[in-house]
């Protein structure tokens, strides 16, 4: 009986001492690269956001901010010994900004598809091949190539390094060339 008794006693005095250094502040290496590797996912989303004009160059910068004082905040957790829930409140804090870039990429990706670019692209070449073919008549295929000589012109104008292209931008180039589109449709 004395045995089990010491036994209880013994278990609840590990128990005890175990939660307590649980809950003492320490190092988190586990959450240390888990929160390094959800900021390098960012980090490329925003670029990449940026990139395809999928961010607009404002919201990528404020998402930079953003990410830029979490940043401080896991330098300032990752060089002392802390609680397990500030590792926590910082991963939270890095996927609500996920989440939130997440957001802004789909809510501002491209109507178009295929991209007007890939569509200037096509329409050239079926020019091009109608040309070679002598399926389109060379008046046509003048006005043809005029047509998508001036789309492609206000395209690259519309897309020149770092300028924001409205909805109504890409809007009229995406119609310029349906038209186009058609007009070579009726052709075959």
């Amino acid at each position: 009986m004395k045995n089990i008794a010491l036994l209880a006693v013994l278990l609840v005095f590990g128990l005890a001492l175990y939660s307590g250094c649980a809950s003492m502040p320490q190092r988190w290496p586990d959450y240390a690269r888990s929160a390094e590797n959800k900021m390098v996912v960012i980090q490329e989303k925003i670029g990449e956001g940026l990139k395809t004009s999928t961010l607009t160059p404002d919201q990528s910068q404020s998402f930079l901010t953003q990410l830029k004082i979490i940043r401080t905040d896991y330098t300032e957790l990752r060089d002392r010994r802390v609680y397990r829930g500030e590792w926590d409140s910082l991963l939270g804090r890095l996927d609500t900004l996920g989440e939130e870039i997440n957001r802004a990429l789909a809510m501002n990706s491209r109507i178009e598809e295929p991209r007007s670019g890939d569509r200037i692209v096509a329409l050239q070449r079926r020019i091009d091949d109608g040309r070679i073919s002598e399926r389109l008549p060379l008046k046509e295929g003048r006005e043809f190539q005029s047509t998508l000589d001036s789309i492609r012109r206000d395209y690259l104008r519309m897309t020149e390094a770092g300028r924001y292209t409205t909805h109504e931008e890409r809007a009229d180039i995406s119609r310029r060339l349906d038209s186009l589109e058609t007009d070579l449709n009726r052709l075959r």
